[in-house]
């Protein structure tokens, strides 16, 4: 046998080895993208369809207060790098609430009129947001603000990771549309 003969006799399996190969790669990466098992978020349980709230109290969930900035709140409300759209409350849903949120985040849940939070008192920490006084109460893995300065107290719960967009925006809201008034401590 010649060199010749020899060389292309291991050439012919080797070309068939890497084409093989070849298709096989293709065929994989073609079955991924129709079957589209990408980089893909799955649907966590609770963060699509309808949002249900548990009611709590609200004694002044129907003041003017309340009424003019549920009708003004923005449609979506910035998280990171994100714009978080409303969320659909379930029936029945308390009155005065909305909420933001998507499928990749835990929403982020507005009540109108609650009563004067317990934990405010004169010593109170408050942060001051486009001039709108917030008290804050950490939670696990949330935080609720209540504004303490206009006419209806206004509880903001605001997941850890969503940052701190959905309180300015709410406070450019409520800054435009409710007169400040002073901060009351005591009942």
């Amino acid at each position: 046998m010649t060199q010749q003969e020899s060389t292309s006799t291991l050439s012919r399996p080797l070309l068939a080895a890497v084409g093989l190969a070849v298709l096989l790669a293709i065929g994989v990466a073609a079955l991924g993208l129709v079957l589209g098992t990408g980089n893909q978020t799955e649907d966590v349980p609770g963060r699509t369809g309808p949002l249900a709230l548990v009611s709590i109290d609200a004694p002044d969930s129907g003041s003017p207060a309340c009424v003019s900035l549920i009708e003004k709140l923005p449609v979506g409300l910035p998280s990171g790098k994100d714009m978080l759209p409303r969320r659909e409350l379930a029936a029945p849903a308390p009155p005065a609430t909305v909420a933001w949120g998507d499928a990749k985040h835990d929403p982020v849940v507005l009540r109108c009129g609650m009563p004067r939070p317990s934990e405010l008192s004169a010593t109170s920490q408050l942060r001051v947001i486009s001039d709108v006084q917030w008290l804050q109460l950490p939670g696990s893995g949330s935080s609720t603000w209540v504004i303490v300065d206009r006419g209806a107290y206004v509880a903001l719960t605001v997941p850890d990771d969503a940052g701190t967009g959905p309180l300015q925006d709410i406070s450019t809201t409520v800054r435009d549309l409710l007169p400040k008034q002073p901060v009351k401590t005591s009942s």
